[in-house]
């Protein structure tokens, strides 16, 4: 979700994490700028067109290939001759019906994509360079690719302020975008207000990785949908598998690093999710809200501070949950540091980085909630151009239905380092 991992590489260098107003620019060609705030893409689809037919190859024309008459005034050389002549006319005739062939595949004409012309704002979420925002970003590139409209990609560094503030910059907009794809973070009371707006303005609002139902709900029928995890389903979930596949008795102690509830309300069911599951088979869980410094800066000492308090005020704790994905990708280094084994304790969090999963395969993380990433960058592209074009109204789309453990990482480790998943 908000994973701020600042020392990932991604495949494509991307915008300014600065950047808090949209703006567009026409499209120049099929291939993306990655290093530009304002990415396009042109249309590309080849279509074949018949050519002309030669007139070497004319449906009157008759060649003959008898043996021509006897005749005294044949001179030497002659018959050779007119053999030459008709192997050199079925060359031209093949000739041209294989160049007519060559033609017909290789003319082509564009065709306009489906979301050619559309000017569309996107919030991949964190920064550039996070393990999680990169691939929402990556996502939501393939779509522009594939689907044609100009895209704005605004870096909220996971700030719900900041959030606020790009999306009031981007419906002030003359002329207005067709649709902004938006993060739900900042809650009902903050986004509320301006949706509305927006909506009277007849943008289409669209929105991933956080949900607000009761937002959400008034504009399905205009296209606002949803792209992502279901939170406090997916909290449980996540909870659930580690009692089915290590199934600690009642009384196990349990540390829950999870988000604050009064500062970041619409992202707190994933943590509530965790604890009632964990709760209600009887583990005794110990909450702790991730500090401000921790979540802007996962590797930094703090976050290793929070886990040597956490772990010696609680010393019995035998489960560890991390409702944030770039503390998840952080624990095994700070186990490490501490003094802690491998498979020590039983460590679940969520999403997927290179860091991530090779702690899984050293034993150091037991399963993590993979949310797709990837999908909430190129549906909620998708889920604009649909509406733009079609009418059709949201879709609410889960992401987040699957655990990654030791036993089914490996087919995707590849897939991880390439920022698909």
């Amino acid at each position: 979700m908000d994973d701020k991992n600042k020392n990932i590489p991604i495949n494509n260098p991307t915008a300014d994490s600065n950047v808090n107003t949209a703006s567009f620019a026409e499209p120049k060609n099929n291939k993306l700028d990655s290093q530009s705030d304002v990415a396009t893409a042109d249309s590309g689809i080849n279509i074949p067109v018949e050519s002309k037919a030669s007139n070497n190859n004319q449906s009157n024309q008759v060649i003959s290939l008898q043996k021509p008459p006897k005749s005294n005034k044949t001179k030497k050389g002659g018959i050779i001759k007119l053999i030459l002549a008709i192997v050199i006319t079925l060359v031209v005739v093949g000739g041209s019906v294989a160049a007519g062939y060559i033609i017909c595949k290789s003319t082509t004409h564009a065709v306009a994509k489906l979301c050619s012309g559309a000017n569309i704002v996107f919030f991949p979420g964190g920064t550039p360079t996070d393990s999680f925002a990169s691939v929402v970003y990556q996502g939501a590139r393939q779509a522009q690719q594939d689907l044609g409209p100009n895209v704005q990609y605004v870096w909220s560094d996971w700030n719900t302020t900041t959030m606020v503030n790009q999306f009031m910059d981007a419906i002030s907009k003359t002329p207005a975008p067709t649709g902004i794809a938006v993060m739900g973070h900042p809650g009902p009371d903050a986004l509320g207000p301006l949706i509305a707006e927006a909506e009277s303005k007849n943008i289409i609002v669209t929105m991933q990785n956080v949900d607000i139902p009761t937002v959400r709900e008034q504009y399905t029928s205009k296209g606002f949908g949803y792209v992502g995890q279901d939170l406090y389903a997916t909290g449980q979930m996540v909870s659930d598998g580690v009692i089915r596949e290590f199934n600690p008795s009642p009384g196990t102690q349990a540390i829950v690093f999870g988000v604050n509830p009064t500062t970041e309300p619409s992202r707190y069911p994933r943590t509530q999710g965790i604890v009632d599951e964990l709760t209600s088979k009887k583990i005794v869980v110990h909450e702790i809200s991730l500090p401000a410094n921790v979540e802007a800066n996962p590797t930094s000492d703090a976050t290793k501070q929070m886990f040597a308090s956490a772990l010696n005020e609680y010393p019995n704790t035998k489960i560890i949950i991390i409702d944030h994905g770039a503390v998840t990708s952080a624990t095994p280094n700070i186990l490490s540091e501490l003094g802690k084994k491998p498979g020590q304790y039983i460590v679940a969090g969520f999403d997927l980085s290179p860091t991530t999963v090779q702690g899984i395969e050293d034993g150091y993380i037991s399963l993590v909630s993979d949310q797709q990433p990837f999908l909430q960058g190129y549906l909620p592209i998708l889920q604009i151009c649909l509406t733009r074009k079609y009418q059709f109204s949201g879709l609410d789309i889960n992401t987040g239905t699957g655990l990654i453990d030791k036993s089914n990482v490996g087919p995707i480790v590849k897939l991880v380092d390439e920022h698909y998943r």
